[in-house]
């Protein structure tokens, strides 16, 4: 499969699980145990608010080649609902970083590494 072949829809939703596992086993590897610290440490950096929060940073420090930056903004305009818990922006930021997760999943892991490794 090649990223260049799916919507912005189809990575977002591949990019979530993607950076919802590597989150998740990075958090064990950590030493956190405990469901309920696992789960809150979670959801800190793979809510919507903490996702937009990554990319925002990831674009100001200028971290993101062109390429990235494409797949960024297809997940970001790939937008079909919004849930009830996020604004448009923040889920349309979140959506777009989702994407890239994808794209490097697929095509680039060491950048995926990369990346993660700037971000965690």
């Amino acid at each position: 499969m090649r990223a260049s072949d799916l919507s912005g829809a189809d990575l977002s939703y591949l990019g979530d699980a993607i950076f919802t596992l590597i989150v998740k086993e990075r958090l064990l590897k950590r030493g956190l145990r405990r469901i309920i610290d696992l789960q809150k440490a979670c959801t800190e950096v793979v809510s919507a608010k903490g996702q937009a929060r990554i990319v925002e940073k990831l674009i100001a420090e200028a971290f993101l080649k062109e390429e990235e930056l494409l797949y960024y903004r297809k997940g970001r305009n790939a937008i079909t609902h919004i849930p009830k818990n996020s604004d448009l922006k923040t889920y349309a930021s979140a959506s777009g970083f989702e994407a890239l997760i994808a794209y490097l999943y697929l095509e680039d892991r060491d950048r995926l590494k990369i990346l993660v490794d700037e971000i965690l």
